[in-house]
């Protein structure tokens, strides 16, 4: 993947809404309980809301924290200078689309830097975009407030 295909699409002309993944993780989880529960015939309950929070919180977060870098979606749980990142840094090193690439795929610094390490590339440059890039400031846990259920009609 090039350059230009990872940093687009960036940021409108004007700014985008003011998301939060909170409430965003919640539908999410609510959705997936609700569709397990109709395969299953039964309410599913907590249950499921835990499945997916196992299963699939940390690939949605790290997908949103893509989004929050590319200018593309702002969440409000993200750190306000971040937004549209990839826009602003390290054009000019040839580390920082594969180093980027391997972060937005579910890999983490260690594994970053011992690719590094095993490709012969210096720490120093590695080290600066793992710390611009910053993925251990996303990691935000899930909180999910039980409210019962109301029919909207």
């Amino acid at each position: 993947m090039g350059s230009s295909a990872l940093l687009a699409p960036g940021p409108a002309a004007c700014p985008p809404a003011r998301l939060s993944l909170r409430d965003r993780g919640v539908h999410e989880a609510c959705e997936h309980k609700w569709i397990e529960s109709e395969k299953a015939g039964r309410d599913l309950g907590e249950w499921a809301i835990r499945c997916w929070v196992l299963r699939h919180w940390h690939g949605f977060l790290r997908h949103r924290w893509v989004e929050h870098l590319q200018g593309v979606a702002f969440w409000v749980e993200l750190d306000e200078a971040d937004f549209g990142l990839l826009d602003r840094a390290f054009h000019d090193s040839p580390l920082f689309v594969p180093i980027f690439e391997m972060l937005r795929k579910g890999k983490e610094n260690l594994d970053v830097i011992r690719w590094a390490h095993n490709e012969g590339h210096t720490t120093e440059e590695v080290l600066a975009i793992l710390e611009a890039l910053d993925i251990n400031s996303a990691r935000i846990e899930f909180q999910f407030e039980h409210r019962p259920y109301r029919n909207p009609s």
